[in-house]
């Protein structure tokens, strides 16, 4: 990477003649690769108009890490060189699983959820992906997630000719029932994207998460993600349940917090998403 050298007088204040960065694949928005300096290696992503992304994705980081509860990648900076924007953290060695790995993992993510405030949403807008995620605050989670998540959504879907508009009349029948059909509970800190792409194991053996798209909300949709896609394991769950257990009848209402996902993939990856929309409809209108 050729732009290297002013990172890294950027990040460490130090001139340097290092301009070699190893990639690393699996990423479908930046680039991203692996550099050492000093004896240390640290983590690399850049691309061009990030700037916004990579600024949220540190601050969301930050607001987990300050929990001390999960493992969480220490943001070592971002900025801009020559048009081009980036944001480094610590690199972090993946490892084999500890014999505790989802157990830890589940009470270090009920831990997480335990931190609350007053309103769900955020005191700013983030990224979901590389779509936008508005985290306008709400003292109720029915309503942010009406016009936080799955509003914003469905407009986007209708606008690029995804989702038909008579679809709408489904989405409004979920809106007027919704209050019955989900608990009322405390807002909760939520890595907001976790599914198993975005965690690895750590050289301790615990788990490490990353890429966030972190806000205060209802902690079953967090719940409700991991299990989307599968690649937890049932003790995850049930270390989860010891320390901060959920409402009855959680995993029959999972699906409605899968719409605001399933409506992202929608409009990030097309229509193949949308027949799990149309059942989770039916199945609740």
């Amino acid at each position: 990477m050729k732009l290297l050298p002013e990172v890294i007088l950027q990040l460490f204040k130090k001139e340097t003649s290092i301009d070699s960065i190893i990639p690393i694949g699996g990423g479908c928005i930046h680039q991203a690769g692996v550099f050492h300096f000093e004896d240390r290696k640290y983590f690399l992503k850049w691309n061009i108009d990030s700037h916004k992304m990579f600024e949220t994705e540190a601050k969301g980081l930050n607001l987990l890490r300050a929990t001390n509860s999960v493992s969480i990648p220490q943001v070592i900076g971002c900025g801009s060189v020559n048009g081009t924007d980036y944001l480094c953290l610590e690199y972090i060695e993946s490892s084999l699983k500890s014999k505790s790995f989802w157990k830890d993992f589940g009470s270090s993510l009920a831990q997480l959820h335990s931190n609350t405030t007053s309103n769900f949403g955020l005191d700013h807008d983030n990224f979901i992906g590389s779509l936008p995620q508005n985290n306008g605050q709400h003292t109720n989670w029915t309503d942010f997630f009406i016009q936080e998540r799955l509003t914003p959504q469905l407009k986007l879907a209708i606008d690029q000719g995804l989702i038909y508009s008579n679809l709408n009349s489904a989405f409004e029948r979920l809106f007027t029932i919704l209050p019955d059909l989900v608990p009322v509970e405390p807002s909760a800190l939520l890595h907001g994207d976790l599914w198993s792409g975005n965690f690895l194991v750590g050289n301790d053996g615990q788990a490490v998460i990353f890429d966030p798209a972190v806000y205060y909300g209802h902690r079953e949709a967090e719940l409700a993600f991991t299990r989307l896609f599968g690649g937890f394991e049932s003790q995850f769950y049930e270390s989860y349940q010891d320390v901060f257990p959920l409402q009855q009848g959680y995993a029959d209402r999972a699906d409605i917090f899968n719409l605001y996902p399933l409506l992202v993939h929608v409009n990030l990856f097309g229509s193949s998403y949308l027949s799990s929309v149309k059942q989770i409809l039916s199945r609740f209108t």
